[in-house]
């Protein structure tokens, strides 16, 4: 899907998804990515929601957020709580939703200046 975002502002913004990639001012990438407002997007290492353990925040945390958006695929899923432990201790918020609502949210909140985190997993990652 296509979503209508200025770019040009400095901030990252994505601008489309789909099965197997997120685009990011108009860069398709291919499999699960995390993107910052203010640093080139980068590969996450992580296979599946149902994978996400404690050590998969490790490179979400590097990027000093103050809230984190976990896309989970196509449907919404909640990791468990160990796996997020480490941002709660850090006092980091934490939303997971689709990626689809995930993709939008961050265009909004990276778009008012907030030091948001998208940790986006494809549709199609969803099992």
């Amino acid at each position: 899907m296509k979503l209508h975002a200025q770019v040009g502002t400095g901030v990252n913004a994505v601008t489309a998804y789909g099965p197997g990639y997120i685009e990011v001012n108009r860069v398709r990438h291919e499999g699960p990515l995390l993107l910052a407002p203010d640093q080139p997007p980068c590969a996450w290492a992580v296979g599946s929601w149902g994978e996400l353990c404690a050590s998969s925040f490790e490179s979400v945390l590097a990027l000093l957020p103050e809230v984190v958006l976990l896309g989970s695929g196509a449907s919404q899923h909640f990791p468990a709580a160990a796996a997020i432990a480490p941002l709660a201790r850090a006092g980091i918020g934490f939303e997971s939703m689709d990626t689809a609502a995930a993709c939008r949210t961050f265009n909004i909140l990276a778009g008012e200046g907030r030091r948001v985190v998208g940790a986006l997993l494809p549709p199609e990652a969803t099992p």
